[in-house]
């Protein structure tokens, strides 16, 4: 039975101004709004190409007091749909719904307020409003979005609003209430006398556009069909991912295999890793590529997809949506994918500066897309690069994967550079790192499969053999009887980093040429040293490098959160199978905030929230946003590790599961591979 949208909401999750915690946010495929620390209050309302940063505005003022300066504590709870916020303040019950209406640039809450006191109670209410409106039709290529800080000002008396111009753009916000109050250039004010027990609603509306009447419209009428507004968004998300799970559905171009089982948290992190990626699915129709799927939300680099998120998820996105799959690839394989970590969908462009994973992000992406639907003409297609001379798509995965060489050092490894190129907040993993020279050699394995399945036997040779010298050099790299790796720099130093990226990422590309001693000696690594109940460490607390840095996706106050689903994979691959499935019961409580942060803290750093790893805020020093495209790496843990599916690019499928303790009734159903569905469950597998 598909989950609906309730049954994946989160927790109760209390917090007041001051508290390290990660607003939730909502999405409705268009644009992204994030709640503040109060019950009306909206920031990063951002349609792109309209931008208003991360700016507050709706915030709710109760006898001329701001609501976050009284202390009281909020409860917030996060469904796909919408986002509910309930607090009491002297006497009365505040209780708010926020939802994004469908097909609109434009936000809604609906705040109920209960007089509970048992006598008449009157309370004078103030909405606070801010406009930062631009339309910027360019790359977004800041991590906050574009705004404007001037508008011109307009009070509306007879549609109890306020019209804010762009001095810079042709952009327009609409911002008012259902409940007459008087305007001011600030807001609006407003008085209720409220008998014992009585409730009102108050509706507040933002609309945003490029035509003033077209934005006033949509305001009105929002405002005025308020109920049904939210009971859309209800039914909606409730279709949206019931489809993800249904063959030949019309919202997607593919399904997601459908997982039953008795076990509830292995369930929910399946579940809400699909939601996960559903999340970013952008049909905005600014976007010169078509639908997209964004990398993080709410505030932080709307419009850009990054190749590193999206490799990760890539088993995801294979299943769910290849034909948007195929056209990314093409996409990205039109450019130099030295020179950029992604694109944007505004302009198409690339942004930021180059991600050393893209050889191995773009040949996993690649491979993930072929090996599941099939597609083997594709290899024959032809894509303009750098507009230039047309190349057809096999020859340019050939030359991802001997693109190392452009970086090879003479200690015969790839030299990926500096930081920024890759973990961006630990300075020692920088140069020979371990991690993407075996992926290097998965590339050149990949490039030899694909040549054995098109007839190119003359390179198979090569390839195996590239790979093959490649790996004595990575082997020189370990720590012998501690089971991590050394960094090289270009003086010859070699510098231990004890980092997850090189646990997972070896044992995930070349766990057969380790030694048992060293996988061995690997996991206790992982366990003593990164492992927690809920969560994990990316670096080890004991690291030199630990004072370096507090961003907790990648340092030792917390992880990255494909990097647990990560580690999860690799514990399968060397066996550890027990230990996996006991240590995904204890992540499936960090699933209790909604969709997977960009990072949460270890236990140990900063207290749990109600039993699962906290995500981390998006302030400074931590910067992470509140969840992130990768979530989707939590499938493969199911489809791949638990129940043991192996599709391969020319000889078929097979399955070959390791339950363990796992429930041994569970069934996936529906794998949807090379145009035929098949179940699978303890037994093995069987066609549809």
């Amino acid at each position: 039975m598909i989950p609906t949208i309730d049954d994946l909401k989160s927790d109760l999750l209390v917090h007041k101004h001051g508290d390290i915690f990660n607003l939730p946010g909502l999405t409705n495929f268009i644009g992204c709004v994030q709640v503040d620390f109060d019950v009306t209050g909206i920031r990063s309302l951002n349609f792109p190409p309209f931008g208003c940063s991360d700016i507050i505005t709706g915030g709710l003022f109760i006898d001329d007091v701001y609501f976050p300066a009284t202390g009281t504590k909020i409860n917030f709870t996060w469904f796909a749909d919408k986002i509910v916020r309930e607090a009491e303040y002297n006497g009365f019950k505040l209780s708010s719904i926020t939802v994004l209406p469908i097909g609109k640039f434009a936000s809604v809450v609906r705040l109920t307020i209960t007089n509970i006191t048992g006598v008449e109670r009157s309370v004078k209410l103030k909405y606070g409003f801010t406009c930062s409106v631009t339309k910027a039709v360019k790359s977004w290529n800041e991590p906050l979005p574009p705004s404007e800080s001037e508008h011109k000002i307009e009070l509306d008396e007879s549609n109890n609003l306020v019209i804010y111009s762009a001095k810079q753009s042709t952009a327009f916000q609409v911002q008012g209430l259902s409940y007459k109050g008087k305007l001011t250039r600030n807001g609006i004010n407003l008085e209720l006398n409220l008998a014992p027990g009585k409730k009102q609603n108050i509706d507040y509306v933002v609309t945003i556009g490029d035509s003033l009447p077209n934005v006033i419209n949509d305001f009105k009428n929002i405002i005025s069909d308020v109920d049904n507004v939210i009971n859309k968004c209800h039914n909606e998300w409730n279709e949206e991912f019931k489809s993800a799970f249904t063959p030949g559905n019309s919202r997607f171009s593919g399904s997601m295999p459908l997982l039953e089982t008795t076990d509830n948290e292995i369930s929910k992190l399946y579940y809400m890793g699909v939601l996960g990626v559903i999340y970013f699915k952008r049909d905005n129709p600014f976007s010169v590529i078509g639908r997209t799927y964004d990398t993080l939300l709410p505030k932080y680099w709307q419009t850009v997809t990054f190749i590193w998120d999206y490799a990760l998820s890539s088993l995801t996105h294979a299943l769910l949506d290849p034909a948007i799959m195929k056209k990314y690839i093409e996409h990205w394989m039109s450019m130099d994918v030295h020179k950029h970590f992604g694109t944007e969908y505004l302009t198409g462009g690339p942004v930021g500066p180059w991600y050393s994973v893209n050889d191995f992000a773009i040949t996993e992406i690649s491979k993930n897309y072929l090996r599941w639907n099939g597609d083997f003409k594709w290899l024959n297609e032809e894509i303009q690069v750098n507009e230039g001379q047309k190349t057809p798509v096999l020859e340019l995965l050939l030359k991802y994967a001997s693109n190392w060489k452009n970086f090879k050092s003479p200690n015969g490894l790839a030299d990926y550079g500096g930081i920024n190129n890759l973990l961006e907040c630990v300075s020692t993993y920088v140069h020979e790192v371990a991690s993407l020279n075996s992926a290097n050699v998965f590339n050149l394995r990949t490039a030899a499969e694909l040549c054995e399945l098109v007839g190119k036997n003359e390179l198979i040779k090569n390839f195996r053999k590239e790979a093959d010298e490649l790996l004595q050099q990575i082997k020189k790299l370990y720590v012998d009887g501690k089971g991590y790796w050394c960094t090289r720099f270009p003086d010859g130093r070699l510098v231990e980093v004890r980092h997850c990226y090189d646990f997972f990422t070896i044992l995930n590309t070349i766990p057969d040429d380790l030694t048992s001693k060293q996988k061995t000696e690997m996991v206790e690594f992982f366990k003593r040293e990164l492992q927690s109940p809920t969560w994990m460490r990316a670096l080890s607390a004991g690291d030199d490098n630990a004072t370096f840095s507090v961003r907790p996706d990648h340092q030792w106050n917390g992880a990255y959160p494909a990097w647990p689903a990560q580690a999860v994979t690799a514990l399968f691959k060397t066996g550890n199978v027990e230990l996996a499935l006991r240590w995904l019961k204890g992540l499936a409580k960090s699933a209790n905030q909604g969709p997977l942060g960009q990072a949460h803290f270890v236990e140990s750093a900063i207290d749990p929230e109600n039993g699962g790893a906290r995500k981390a805020p998006p302030d400074m020093p931590y910067i992470t946003d509140w969840t992130v495209s990768s979530s989707g790496s939590w499938t493969n843990i199911v489809i791949e590790s638990i129940f043991g599916i192996n599709a391969t690019l020319k000889n078929g499928i097979t399955a070959a599961p390791q339950f363990g303790s796992f429930d041994k009734n569970a069934e996936l159903k529906n794998i949807p591979y090379q145009g035929n569905l098949y179940h699978v469950n303890s037994n093995g597998l069987k066609q549809a």
